[in-house]
């Protein structure tokens, strides 16, 4: 009995085991289907959250999209806005400098006419007032230019040398008339700029500095550094504060109080674009008292094989282009010997002229017939070449945009293959392009830029005659 006591307390106790393991293996299956099931609702929520982040990426990726329209279409609105300033800009050149140039030649033939004393003072300030609004006009133009996105300004050789024979023509006069000296360091150094912007940031240094200098001297020469080279203007002027060296370059800003010097206040605003634009450094140099240094870094150019350094200088320049330390004149600068004598009389030459604009053909044959001239004039192309049916000019003096396609460099080509003969030939143009000196020089022909003195006409037509006639008597 007890025995089979002892087995069913031991089936008993077997039960027992078996059971507490299968409660144990609930338990944790029980345990493990939780953990699942908080995966199950932590992955739900998860998902939730990743969908909501993915909207909301998806609304600012839309409204970036929509904020990069709007800036590419403000980008391009501003650029036609840029593109219609500077077409506005172009031909408000023509239309406002041709009536600026023929009311200038009208004026010109006027102060010739005039002895009273009142008479001849008011026409002298008309003078200025039309020199005044052409200053203005050119220098609006040139900033317009200058800040095209589109401007190609390319970079070739400049012979120093050659560029300060240009500029002692330009500013000698206007020195002496102040009372000042203008002295050139010769320099045979070459290099890499573009020849018009580069002339014309020397220009307005070299203007800038006659202006505001009082008494003394302007001195303009190159300085060589290492691979560089720079171009520096000297003047013994009032000089410039710390606190005014960076407001100068700012647009219509004048140290001078307003009207006691002329200007436009516009001058070292160019420069500073032109630098800029040309990858070119200025630095300036001065102090109240003492005098101011403006400085321009040029890349030298690599010597070219038997390249001259510089060509003949104009009679202009002889005796003017000076050393400092009173050295002589470099030979190469010297006036040519072979110039021949001074200009002719213009009188009793043959002149057509080619201008489309009828207040410009009346001014010049005004100035020109004043000065003993026969002339014939013409509103374009073919018009010239029916005058030249009974009319031989000895000189053409064209306007560069006529009608339409028309230019002068296409009646320039015609009349010349109409006469079979080199006709000296100056186009007088209002167009900014800088591009049309280098188009002038492939057709040898000689450029002015509107509104043209009386004097500038003079002495362009004189020296395109006189190398007609050297040409004439060298074939005898």
């Amino acid at each position: 009995m007890l025995r089979d006591g002892d087995d069913l307390e031991r089936q008993v106790e077997k039960l027992k085991r078996i059971n507490a393991a299968l409660i144990d293996r609930l338990d944790r299956a029980d345990a493990s289907r939780g953990s699942h099931w908080m995966l199950f609702q932590t992955a739900a929520v998860l998902e939730q959250e990743l969908l909501a982040r993915n909207r909301d990426l998806e609304q600012a990726l839309a409204h970036l999209e929509a904020v990069n329209r709007e800036l590419a279409l403000a980008r391009e609105t501003a650029d036609e806005a840029n593109r219609s300033k500077t077409r506005f800009l172009r031909a408000a050149s023509h239309d406002l400098l041709q009536p600026l140039s023929a009311a200038k030649l009208f004026l010109s033939h006027l102060s010739e006419t005039v002895s009273e004393p009142l008479q001849v003072d008011l026409v002298t300030r008309i003078a200025t007032a039309f020199d005044s609004t052409e200053e203005l006009i050119r220098a609006l133009l040139e900033i317009s230019r200058l800040d095209s996105v589109r401007l190609d300004i390319s970079s070739e050789r400049v012979s120093l040398g050659r560029l300060f024979q240009r500029l002692m023509v330009d500013f000698q006069n206007d020195a002496e008339a102040r009372g000042l000296e203008l002295r050139f360091v010769i320099s045979s150094a070459t290099v890499m700029s573009n020849p018009v912007f580069l002339r014309r940031i020397a220009q307005n240094l070299i203007s800038n500095a006659i202006k505001y200098t009082r008494t003394g001297r302007v001195l303009v020469g190159a300085r060589r550094e290492g691979a560089d080279v720079w171009l520096e203007v000297h003047d013994t002027g009032p000089g410039i504060a710390p606190e005014d060296r960076e407001r100068i370059f700012n647009e219509f800003e004048r140290l001078a109080p307003d009207g006691e010097e002329p200007g436009t206040g516009l001058g070292l605003s160019i420069v500073r674009r032109a630098c800029l634009r040309l990858g070119h450094e200025i630095a300036l140099e001065s102090a109240p008292g003492r005098g101011s240094v403006f400085r321009i870094r040029l890349p030298r150019a690599l010597e070219a094989p038997g390249a001259l350094a510089a060509g003949p200088a104009p009679a202009a320049t002889t005796g003017a282009v000076q050393r400092l330390a009173g050295t002589p004149p470099d030979p190469l600068l010297m006036a040519d010997p072979m110039a021949g004598p001074a200009p002719a009389s213009l009188a009793g030459r043959r002149v057509l002229v080619v201008e489309n604009d009828a207040a410009m053909r009346d001014a010049y044959a005004l100035l020109l017939r004043r000065w003993g001239m026969v002339v014939a004039t013409a509103d374009g192309t073919q018009a010239a070449l029916a005058q030249v049916a009974g009319f031989v000019p000895e000189a053409l003096v064209t306007d560069y945009r006529l009608d339409r396609d028309d230019t002068g460099l296409g009646t320039i080509a015609a009349l010349r293959r109409r006469l079979g003969t080199r006709l000296p030939a100056l186009i007088v143009t209002a167009e900014p392009d800088p591009q049309l000196e280098a188009q002038a020089d492939r057709l040898a022909s000689a450029l002015l830029r509107k509104p043209v003195s009386e004097s500038e006409l003079r002495e362009t037509l004189s020296a395109l005659l006189d190398a007609r006639s050297r040409g004439a008597a060298a074939a005898e």
